[in-house]
C-alpha cells in the first residue's frame, strides 16, 4: 500500500473512531438546556428532547429515592410531639417440642440462555432547514414537502452488539477486502474512488444527477451507501444529502396514490428510489427518509399482481414482468431489514418467491422476461431475488447459477443473450455469483463460478475506467478532504440508455464493491434463511428497535 492510500486509511479510521466519540455528561446536559430554548422546528430542539428523554430514568433515580426521604423525615417531625402510651403484657414463653425440618432438595441454577448479540437502535432526528422543492409532474395538490435529509445523530448507546446492519463492515476494515485474491484489490478500490468523485462532479445542483433523474439518483445513492458513505461522511456526506433530499422531496401523493415526480414511463425510477430510500433510513435511521420510504413500499405491496409478480406503473394484471420486479424484491427485502413493515408484506414475499419458481422459472434460461416468453439474459435477476428472500439452496438457484456458468462481465451490446445495456445483466450476475461462491459452506463449483468472474472483473473494469478530460486534454480533479486535486472517471456500455452513464457507472463500480457492500441486502448474511436476518420488532415512531443476529 502505498502512502497515499496508507493515509487515506488512516484519515478514514481517525473518522470512524470519531463517530465514538462522546460529550460529558455536564457538557451534554448543557446542550440539552441551551436546545430547549430553541425553536421547535430546529436541530438543536429536537437533539435537546432526545436527550432529556435519556436523562429522565437516572434524574428519577435520584429524585424519588430524595423524595421518599423527605416525606418520612416530615412525618416524623410531626409525630414527635404527640407521646402516647403502650400497653405491653409480658407473657412467659412455653417451651414446644422441637421440629425436625425434612431436608429440602439441593436448589439446582437454570441453565442460563445462551450469549446473543443485541442492537438498540435509537431514532435520529435530520435537520429541519428547507430543502428545494421538487415540483410534481402535474398542478394537483401535493404532500407536505419533507425537511432536508441531515447527518445521522451521533447518540451512544447503552448497548453495544452486532446485526445484520452492520456486522464487521465499517471503514476501518475495508482493508481486508481488498488485499487480492478472490476479494478487490488497490486497482479495483482505486477505481470506485474514480467513480464516486465523477458522481459528486456531475450532481445537479438541485441534488439530482442527470438522465431520468429519480433513477439516476436513486442508483447514484445505493452507490454511496455501499461504499459506507451517508450524510455524516467527510469527502461526499453533502453529495449524499442533497441526493437524498431530492428523492425524498420527489416523493408526493396524486389522486390518493404515492408518486415520484420525474419518474419514467414504466415507473422503474420509482421501483429504484424506493429501494434507495429503504436502504439509506436502513443504514441511518433518519426519521426524515422512514415516512417516504414506507409509502413507496406499500404501493409496491399493494401493487402486486395476484400471480406474485409486477407488471409496468404496478398495474394488476398477470404479466409478472421479472425486470420491474428485479426492482421491486431487492426494495422489499430492504424496507424488513431496516424495520418497515407495510401491512402485507410477508404474504407479499411468499407470494413473489412463489411467482419466480413457477411463472418465471425456465430450466433453459434459468429464468424469463415474462410467464411463456424465452430467453433474455434474465437468469441473474430471477436468481439474485431469490437469494435475497431466503431461497438461497433452492434448485432453482442452482439451475441458474448454472446457465450463467459461462457468463463474464462485458461493455458489448449484446451480452448473455440479452439486449441492450450489458452492465444491467453484469449488475445482477455478478451479485449471484459472489454470494453463491463466497458464503460459508460454498461448493467447489460456486467457487470457482466466483473466481473466473472476479478475475476477469477486475482486469476489465478498472483499465476501461473512461478519465474524463477537460477541453484543453488535461484531467478533470476535484479536491479531496486535504485539498489534493484527485481525477474523476466514468463507465459507459456500447448501447444507448436513457439514464447513461450515470446508471453505467453506477453498476460497474456497485460490482467492484460486491466484496465489502454496505448496503444491508447485499451482505452474505442477507441471503441466509429468512429466519436469519428476521427483524424482530417492528420500528414504529420512537420505540427502540432490537435485533437478534443469530
Amino acid at each position: 500500500m502505498d502512502m497515499t492510500n496508507e493515509e487515506e486509511f488512516k484519515e478514514q479510521l481517525e473518522e470512524e473512531m470519531a463517530r465514538f466519540e462522546e460529550d460529558g455528561y455536564f457538557k451534554r446536559l448543557g446542550k440539552m438546556f441551551s436546545g430547549l430554548g430553541r425553536s421547535r422546528d430546529s436541530r438543536e430542539y429536537k437533539e435537546a428532547v432526545i436527550e432529556l428523554q435519556r436523562q429522565a430514568a437516572p434524574l428519577m433515580a435520584i429524585l424519588l429515592p430524595l423524595i421518599c426521604v423527605v416525606v418520612l423525615f416530615v412525618v416524623t417531625a410531626m409525630d414527635s410531639g404527640a407521646k402516647k402510651e403502650i400497653k405491653v403484657d409480658i407473657v412467659t414463653a412455653v417451651d414446644e417440642p422441637e421440629v425436625t425440618e425434612e431436608p429440602q432438595p439441593e436448589e439446582v441454577e437454570p441453565p442460563q440462555p445462551p450469549d446473543v448479540d443485541v442492537q438498540v437502535d435509537t431514532p435520529t432526528v435530520g435537520n429541519p432547514t428547507e430543502a428545494a422543492e421538487v415540483a410534481p409532474p402535474t398542478s394537483e395538490p401535493q404532500s407536505a414537502k419533507v425537511a432536508e435529509v441531515d447527518a445521522m445523530l451521533k447518540v451512544k448507546s447503552p448497548v453495544v452488539m452486532t446485526s445484520v446492519f452492520g456486522a464487521e463492515r465499517n471503514t476501518g476494515r475495508r482493508g481486508t477486502y481488498l488485499k487480492g485474491g478472490n476479494y478487490g484489490d488497490p486497482n479495483t478500490e482505486a477505481a470506485v474512488m474514480k467513480a464516486l468523485r465523477w458522481l459528486k462532479w456531475k450532481q445537479n445542483s438541485d441534488g439530482s444527477w442527470p438522465g431520468v433523474k429519480p433513477a439516476a439518483t436513486g442508483l447514484a445513492i445505493l452507490t454511496y451507501l455501499a461504499h459506507g458513505e451517508t450524510p455524516a461522511s467527510k469527502e461526499f456526506g453533502d453529495t449524499v444529502r442533497r441526493g437524498l433530499d431530492f428523492l425524498t422531496n420527489a416523493v408526493h401523493d396524486r389522486g390518493g396514490k404515492t408518486m415520484v415526480a420525474g419518474t419514467d414511463g414504466n415507473e422503474y425510477s420509482f421501483l429504484i428510489t424506493t429501494y434507495a430510500l429503504c436502504e439509506a433510513y436502513g443504514m441511518t435511521k433518519n426519521p426524515d427518509l422512514r415516512d417516504p420510504a414506507e409509502k413507496c413500499l406499500t404501493r409496491i405491496v399493494k401493487g402486486q399482481n395476484a400471480t406474485g409478480g409486477w407488471d409496468y406503473k404496478m398495474r394488476r394484471t398477470t404479466r409478472d414482468d421479472i425486470s420491474f420486479g428485479g426492482w421491486a424484491m431487492p426494495a422489499l427485502k430492504a424496507g424488513k431489514m431496516a424495520g418497515i413493515h407495510p401491512s402485507g408484506l410477508d404474504e407479499c414475499i411468499k407470494k413473489a418467491i412463489r411467482c419466480l419458481k413457477t411463472r418465471n422459472y425456465d430450466k433453459k434460461a434459468g429464468f424469463v422476461y415474462t410467464p411463456g416468453s424465452r430467453g433474455g439474459g434474465l437468469g441473474g435477476v430471477g436468481c439474485l431475488c431469490l437469494q435475497l428472500l431466503g431461497q438461497a439452496k433452492d434448485t432453482t438457484v442452482a439451475n441458474a447459477l448454472d446457465v450463467m456458468r459461462d457468463w463474464l462481465p462485458t461493455f458489448e451490446k449484446k451480452h448473455m443473450s440479452g439486449g441492450s445495456c450489458s452492465q444491467y445483466y453484469s449488475y445482477y450476475a455478478a451479485q449471484c455469483k459472489y454470494q453463491a461462491g463466497m458464503v460459508k459452506g460454498a461448493t467447489p463449483a460456486n467457487f470457482t463460478l466466483w473466481k473466473k468472474w472476479n478475475v476477469a472483473m477486475k482486469d476489465l473494469y478498472p483499465k476501461s475506467i473512461i478519465n474524463d478530460k477537460k477541453a484543453d486534454g488535461s484531467p478533470v480533479t476535484i479536491k479531496d478532504t486535504k485539498g489534493k486535486d484527485q481525477p474523476v472517471g466514468h463507465w459507459e456500455n456500447t448501447d444507448v440508455h436513457t439514464t447513461r452513464p450515470v446508471m453505467d457507472t453506477c453498476l460497474t463500480a456497485l460490482q467492484l464493491m460486491v466484496y465489502y457492500r454496505y448496503l444491508p441486502t447485499t451482505s452474505l448474511k442477507a441471503t441466509e434463511v429468512e429466519e436469519d436476518v428476521e427483524v424482530l420488532s417492528k420500528d414504529k415512531g420512537n420505540e427502540v428497535q432490537v435485533r437478534i443476529d443469530i
